[in-house]
């Protein structure tokens, strides 16, 4: 059997293993530059490679690895010693499942080659350095109730960008920038008719919800905030209270435009740094308008990943891990969409 070929039974038994497995479970990480010199006009090109160290097969979750299409922010990288931002996108899953994991044997590697510079904008010329960093709930089983890690050391890459060393990139700069004021309104792009009519059904499920959820914040805070948040600490609870303020704000008053041509199998996603648009996918058709998971609720997961709301990560996916987190590590729990979701979708009802 191959490294990616899936074994059901190793993943069942593996899906049973204790919390107590904490770490990367022996898989390790290394990036390597393709070239350590890059010109204006060359791609930025590392080679990652995934080893299992350990003496049993070990799964590792497959959307925080670049095995196949990224779909995350799986790299650190930094610029003359300052952050480089993610630029592209934020998806809503459901949680994991057995058919979401790789197996790789002990002693298996796996190289796979990733080009950076359409995900992370890299066009600023400086010294950089990259590094891959997965750190995600269930990222080495579903039964996991804590964050799994795997992080490696940095590749470091001097680039000659198309922009000068000490000035803005025209990605962030446009980011950084407002959307041109205009009235609160919902537009559409790729959407039929009917279409229209269930998303708007589902902004106004997604207001509601997210206005709840701030006049929730503006009073005595109870089992509601402790199950998804985690115990009462006044700065997280001022950072939730103004994710809250600026989420239903954002619904109230800014122009929104929802997308309806994704085919993925997800919910949705955004680009963080490009409010207010928002792509839903093929499982916010089947979701209910209101409730665990809904169409409304995935609008407020969604409406959280901008920078210009609550700039949340992705955490964990599902009910039961971001209950977990929530236990485990309050910090991670008030940055993670889905527990700002299932905080506002209150199914079922607590107080």
């Amino acid at each position: 059997m191959n490294w990616n070929q899936k074994a059901s039974v190793a993943i069942i038994a593996f899906a049973a293993c204790s919390a107590a497995q904490a770490g990367n479970r022996g898989i390790t990480a290394s990036v390597a530059a393709e070239k350590a010199t890059l010109g204006k006009a060359d791609n930025v090109t590392v080679r990652l490679t995934l080893t299992n160290t350990s003496a049993q097969p070990q799964l590792i979750l497959k959307w925080h690895t670049a095995f196949g299409e990224i779909e995350e922010s799986l790299f650190e990288i930094t610029r003359d010693g300052v952050k480089v931002p993610y630029l592209g996108a934020h998806y809503k899953r459901g949680a994991p499942t057995a058919g979401d994991y790789y197996l790789l044997q002990p002693g298996a590697s796996h190289t796979v080659k990733v080009e950076l510079s359409d995900m992370y904008d890299m066009s600023i010329t400086g010294q950089y350095t990259v590094s891959y960093s997965a750190r995600s709930g269930n990222l080495f089983g579903t039964s996991e109730r804590s964050v799994g890690e795997v992080k490696s050391g940095a590749a470091s890459i001097w680039i000659d960008g198309r922009l000068p060393r000490g000035t803005q990139s025209d990605a962030l700069a446009k980011a950084a920038q407002p959307p041109a004021p205009a009235a609160a309104g919902l537009a559409f792009n790729k959407c039929t008719t009917s279409q229209q009519a269930t998303v708007t059904q589902a902004i106004s499920a997604a207001t509601s919800m997210a206005s709840g959820a701030d006049a929730y914040m503006g009073g005595n805070l109870g089992a509601r905030y402790v199950k998804w948040f985690g115990s009462v600490d006044a700065g997280r609870v001022n950072t939730v209270k103004a994710h809250f303020v600026a989420i239903k704000d954002a619904f109230q008053t800014k122009p929104i435009t929802v997308d309806c041509g994704c085919k993925k199998t997800y919910y949705a996603y955004v680009y963080p740094t490009q409010p207010y648009t928002i792509y839903v996918c093929k499982a916010f058709w089947t979701a209910p308008l209101t409730g665990t998971d809904s169409k409304g609720g995935t609008l407020v997961h969604e409406m959280s990943h901008f920078n210009a709301t609550a700039g949340t990560d992705d955490w964990v996916y599902g009910q039961s891990g971001a209950a977990s987190l929530a236990i485990s590590d309050p910090a991670k729990a008030i940055d993670n969409a889905d527990s700002h979701e299932y905080f506002s979708e209150n199914t079922p009802g607590l107080n």
